[in-house]
């Protein structure tokens, strides 16, 4: 029993280099950069280590972008969870969040809103996440605009906020030529749907 335990262990802690290792991989070179052998040399690990982990590139990418929507969807329940905060302020967290992923980890991000590939596994983690993160935000969202607005005002900003963070990564949102910052745009955002939905 002592035997398997400590098997099992070390498994978990192979797959979590091997996650890490991608990850970093990702955010250095995107996905292109990631391959099972630079992986397996990144994680320190045996050269046929990720092979028993991840059948291929895409099921190890697919993981990689299904932890980093739990994450996510952590953050956005912790933001949400807090009574303090008032509804449109929670929103703005919730968008700050994701932004920050865009600005932080561009390749990742990008991955995260990409269908999933790989394995069957991987593809319902990635699923099972996304949905997840989908349903806390549609809470936040209704928790502003009421449940019977929540996915329509939660497609308008998220298509926004993925704008927003695509032309602030690329260099197209400077303040000297739009006299605003991706914050100020999300206030904007978040005040004109909160003032439309108690106008319907």
């Amino acid at each position: 029993m002592i035997g398997m335990v400590s098997r099992t262990e070390s498994a978990a802690a192979t797959r979590r280099a091997l996650l890490d290792a991608a990850a970093e991989l990702l955010d250095s070179g995107g996905p292109d950069a990631v391959t099972l052998r630079a992986v397996g040399a990144s994680a320190g690990v045996t050269r046929g280590a990720p092979y028993r982990h991840f059948p291929d590139k895409d099921s190890l990418l697919t993981t990689v972008a299904a932890e980093a929507l739990d994450r996510l969807a952590d953050q956005v329940r912790a933001v949400r969870a807090d009574p303090r905060v008032p509804p449109a302020d929670t929103l703005h967290q919730a968008l700050s969040a994701l932004m920050t992923v865009g600005r932080r980890q561009p390749h990742l991000y990008r991955l995260m809103f990409t269908y999933p590939a790989g394995d069957p596994a991987a593809i319902h983690a990635a699923t099972q996440a996304g949905e997840r993160a989908q349903d806390e935000f549609l809470a936040i969202v209704g928790d502003l605009v009421g449940g019977q607005h929540a996915q329509r005002f939660a497609a308008l900003l998220l298509t926004s906020a993925h704008g927003i963070t695509d032309m602030e990564v690329n260099g197209h949102l400077s303040a000297d030529k739009w006299r605003v910052t991706a914050e100020e745009l999300v206030s904007t955002l978040v005040s004109m749907i909160d003032k439309q939905a108690r106008s319907e």
